[in-house]
């Protein structure tokens, strides 16, 4: 079976500006979230997979196909695209039976998959009103709806939760769990790290057009161990375990605030820092009241990910 992406040093470029820079992996079919901060790329390389944008360098293949090339790819994809959906004096219905008949739908099967598909996002009651009526929330649902009304292979969403209230949020997570579990796939670009966390555990993260990081949660928080913290250590022991910790390869900086019983330190290596607190506790060196650093999640590793990509200092320590 073909992958579901092949992007080989993928580039696109606005003139003087990089929007998207030299991505190359290939991913099965499967459900995945783009993440990234608004202006990463997320946008664009949508329009790349679907064939609306021509790369600069490099090519991109969807299901093994050319999408610039192939007529019949947009067939096996649902979009639902970041912009809003402008139609006025039309209802979600009359919208929805025009999508399936450009399709291609008949109309003995038409009319009972568009009442399915308004039933499936919630918008069954408020089927007959004007889409421009709507709220922003039920114009999302909407184009989902036509998204997801011809059963494609592929679903590919852009920030799908904008607009939505708690109770829109959740049934969309909802449908969208179960769209994955379904065995189809799934590409949902997002800058809200928690809300795609719920619908799959395979993460793309993306900054300035670039290609961060990508792997599961689990893959990703091993990933968060690796690179540099900022981490708050108290003791009563301070300047003991300072001395302990002068010169090791792994700190990049101390520095004990003049007020309190604090020790601050940026690490390169997290877990040897903890190895070695654990040794000198065990030991008798001291005891240790309190260790704050990252809280361990896919959003601190985005964070330290973007630090490094910019070359910035690391993370800085919460509270």
């Amino acid at each position: 079976m073909e992958p579901l992406f092949e992007f080989e040093n993928l580039s696109l470029m606005y003139g003087t500006v990089i929007g998207v820079n030299d991505l190359h992996i290939t991913l099965p079919r499967g459900a995945y979230a783009l993440v990234g901060p608004n202006g990463a790329g997320k946008s664009t390389l949508i329009g790349l997979i679907t064939g609306a944008l021509r790369a600069s360098l490099g090519r991109v293949r969807v299901f093994g196909t050319d999408p610039r090339a192939s007529s019949g790819l947009m067939d096996r994809i649902g979009l639902c695209p970041a912009s809003e959906l402008l139609v006025h004096g039309v209802s979600a219905r009359q919208w929805l039976r025009l999508q399936l008949s450009l399709a291609g739908w008949r109309s003995g099967t038409l009319v009972d998959r568009v009442d399915e598909v308004l039933e499936r996002v919630g918008l069954r009651e408020a089927a007959d009103k004007a889409i421009h009526t709507y709220s922003l929330g039920m114009r999302q649902r909407c184009k989902l709806a036509q998204a997801i009304a011809h059963d494609p292979e592929l679903l590919i969403l852009d920030e799908p939760f904008n607009g939505l209230d708690p109770i829109g949020r959740a049934q969309m997570t909802e449908l969208l769990v179960e769209w994955a579990q379904s065995g189809k796939s799934l590409l949902l670009a997002s800058h809200v790290l928690h809300e795609v966390e719920r619908v799959t555990d395979s993460f793309m993260l993306i900054y300035g057009g670039r290609l961060l990081a990508s792997g599961t949660a689990g893959e990703l928080r091993r990933l968060l161990a690796d690179l540099p913290q900022d981490i708050v250590i108290e003791t009563s022991q301070r300047d003991e375990l300072a001395k302990m910790l002068a010169g090791k390869s792994w700190i990049r900086a101390m520095h004990r605030p003049a007020v309190g019983n604090e020790l601050v330190l940026t690490v390169d290596r997290p877990l040897e820092l903890y190895e070695a607190l654990a040794h000198w506790a065990g030991q008798g060196g001291g005891s240790v009241d309190r260790v704050v650093g990252s809280d361990g999640d896919i959003s601190t590793l985005f964070r330290l990910l973007v630090s490094r990509h910019r070359g910035e200092r690391a993370y800085q320590t919460k509270g």
